[in-house]
């Protein structure tokens, strides 16, 4: 049984899960939790009941970034075979082939932040503070961070945030992309679970298509962005929740399809 990370769910918010962070005081992503959070989006991956999916570390701090006594010593040699798990256990929110949503809470820095960076959206609370500071030790983000917030955010915005390692308070996150919803630090995770829930009952093959539409056409060019988009589009026409769904339309009008996930 997993230590540091679960993934919950509840009958208050049927079919959304919960990747909940849980090594205090900082939920530092030490090895162990970098293992737990992999194995954890794996398992949500493939729970059909799980629509949707929350990533929350609690009300005081999503992670503070990776354990850094825990690569203290590491040389070179050690971290070029490690450095593609971490990178890996990082950005396994983004493996996740449903909507995903980061419930940011205090700080979310260096790995934390890139954990955050794989999910669909981001909602912080107002006290949050986001930020890449591996310069400061010397290094660069090694998770995922130097891909993913470029292209969130726009190189230049990026490269400020990396080349000084600074904090971003969560109004600034919002002003530059960084972040999609900002409220009160109590209604973070409320927010996040009302999201997420708003699919529990959507066509969740073509959920998948749509993420995996836009997540693939963004690393390449438009003409083969089209091509992605063009088999994902023709492909759902092979699944029973495009029938439903059309015959739906016809009889009844939208958004009264009851989809089954085939």
């Amino acid at each position: 049984m997993a230590e540091f990370v679960t993934l919950e769910t509840s009958d208050d918010h049927p079919g959304v899960g919960t990747i909940r962070l849980d090594r205090p005081p900082m939920n530092a992503l030490n090895r162990q939790v970098q293992t737990e959070l992999a194995a954890a989006a794996a398992e949500a991956t493939v729970r059909d009941d799980i629509k949707a999916v929350v990533v929350y570390g609690g009300p005081k701090v999503l992670a503070a970034g990776a354990d850094i006594k825990e690569m203290n010593d590491m040389t070179y040699a050690e971290m070029s075979k490690v450095a593609g798990r971490l990178q890996a256990a990082l950005g396994s929110i983004a493996d996740i082939p449903k909507p995903t949503v980061a419930a940011i809470t205090g700080y979310a820095l260096g790995g934390g932040l890139e954990v955050a960076l794989g999910a669909d959206r981001r909602i912080a609370g107002d006290n949050a503070k986001l930020g890449v500071p591996e310069i400061l030790l010397g290094v660069i983000p090694g998770g995922g961070g130097t891909q993913r917030l470029a292209r969130l955010v726009g190189p230049a915005k990026a490269k400020d945030m990396i080349f000084s390692g600074r904090f971003v308070g969560a109004e600034e996150a919002l002003a530059i992309g960084l972040v999609d919803e900002v409220v009160a630090p109590d209604e973070v995770y409320n927010a996040a679970l009302t999201w997420a829930g708003q699919f529990r009952n959507a066509a969740s093959i073509a959920l998948a298509a749509g993420k995996k539409s836009v997540d693939q056409g963004l690393g390449v060019d438009l003409a083969t962005g089209l091509k992605i988009e063009e088999q994902l589009f023709a492909a759902l026409f092979a699944t029973e929740d495009r029938a439903v769904g059309m015959k739906s339309f016809i009889e009844n009008g939208p958004g009264k399809a009851e989809f089954t996930g085939k």
